[in-house]
């Protein structure tokens, strides 16, 4: 280990707190330090290994640690004592938070991925100051800079972790510092685990809803009709792939509509005769099914069209359906999410290259229950005022997860800039 010493003096530090200062990270640790000599244990030995799945990125944990035979890890892996800090040096690992402190070893001895660079908190320093410093976005962003090898298998060399300037305070102000974070990581954890279950919950609301209309012993009553004996028109869109021009019409895209809605944020225009624009153009009550995606859970999903416009079309991974007075556009759209109806669409889609398919045969076969026209109404109208509400609750569960997620970040810059 080098002797402690303050790093050079730079202009473009910050300024530190009282007592604390700039060291190199080589200065306080050992990065990749050399294995015990003579190590040696039975091959039958169980031994603590430490693949780079076993990380958890978001807690920074070993989480899943395996247990293996000596003689299986002894040769050709990381070996690491306990206390080091684990710090994966490939991309995407790095960025994505594959960094922890080696703890619950077996014997004090572990061996891991090839991928990891170890760091030996010397006896000035604690495991959770490099941890805690280490993983910081920012911190994290700037190595990337500095990454070596060819694209997709990029690495950040040992040199500069050595280099690398960390504020350095007492032990004392480390471990005080270091034990507030714990808390308030723990903290973060906590309701980051309950915004996720609860945005679960309003996610799961839909599909209950749905299922208390659809499997109600009312609807059970209702006559079941397939949807082919309501359609006027079945059309696929258009396939040609035209060149685009800014004074065509706009021509809506899986993009467009994979969300439920129409999109018409990025609109993409392309060039067609009038007489195309007329037989690919959409109507306000259409209902466009898409045809084919790699999802599961999208392809067959119905967007209702509800804008007013003459010049908008569709391409032919849409296919476009309209239907006959006595079935409202606006109950199909909602039924189709009823799981039952999806059932009966992906089970029939068929499958090449990775994309699954429907066509209009799949739909015109798909059994729906058929209330009267005003019941189809006033289940729309119901069920419309739950989906609003849901969708409201979503995006705010939505919103606030995402402010939990930038806690950490701001806890960790707080920390060493010495706020705590």
């Amino acid at each position: 280990m080098m002797t402690l010493a303050a790093a050079p003096e730079q202009d473009t530090r910050r300024k530190l707190p009282p007592g604390w200062r700039w060291v190199r990270l080589g200065e306080v640790c050992d990065v990749n330090p050399r294995r015990p000599p003579n190590f040696e244990r039975p091959d039958g030995a169980p031994t603590t290994f430490v693949p780079m799945s076993a990380v958890d990125a978001r807690s920074g944990t070993v989480a899943r640690p395996e247990v293996r035979p000596f003689a299986e890890v002894k040769k050709g892996y990381t070996c690491f004592g306990t206390e080091d800090v684990l710090f994966a040096k490939i991309t995407p690992c790095m960025q994505n938070g594959k960094h922890a402190i080696a703890r619950g070893l077996i014997d004090g001895v572990g061996f891991g991925t090839t991928e990891f660079h170890v760091l030996r908190p010397g006896p000035q320093v604690i495991p959770e100051w490099i941890h805690y410093y280490v993983r910081q976005p920012a911190v994290l962003t700037d190595a990337t800079t500095y990454f070596i090898g060819s694209a997709g298998q990029q690495r950040l060399p040992d040199s500069y972790l050595g280099a690398m300037e960390i504020p350095f305070p007492p032990l004392e102000e480390q471990k005080r510092i270091a034990a507030i974070l714990n808390e308030q990581m723990a903290a973060v954890e906590r309701a980051r685990a309950a915004a996720e279950a609860q945005l679960e919950a309003a996610k799961a609301l839909p599909s209950t809803y749905l299922r208390a209309v659809f499997n109600s012993p009312e609807a059970q009553r209702w006559p079941r009709r397939t949807l082919g004996e309501f359609i006027l028109s079945f059309r696929n869109g258009f396939g040609r792939r035209p060149v685009g021009t800014e004074g065509g019409p706009i021509v809506l895209r899986l993009a467009d509509v994979s969300k439920g809605i129409i999109d018409l944020n990025h609109p993409r225009r392309v060039s067609m005769s009038r007489e195309e624009i007329e037989t690919y153009r959409l109507r306000k009550g259409d209902l466009l099914f898409l045809r084919v995606n790699g999802s599961r859970d999208l392809v067959g999903r119905c967007v209702l069209v509800n804008i007013e416009r003459d010049d908008v079309v569709y391409n032919d991974h849409l296919i476009r359906v309209q239907v006959r007075e006595g079935l409202d556009p606006t109950y199909v759209r909602v039924i189709c999410d009823f799981p039952g109806i999806r059932d009966q669409v992906t089970g029939q889609a068929s499958t090449s290259a990775g994309q699954l398919t429907i066509d209009q045969g799949v739909l015109a076969s798909i059994q729906i229950p058929v209330p009267s026209l005003r019941e189809q109404q006033s289940i729309v109208a119901h069920l419309s005022v739950q989906m609003a509400t849901t969708e409201q609750t979503r995006k705010s569960l939505e919103e606030q997860l995402v402010a939990i997620n930038a806690l950490p970040s701001i806890l960790l810059r707080r920390a060493f800039n010495g706020e705590l």
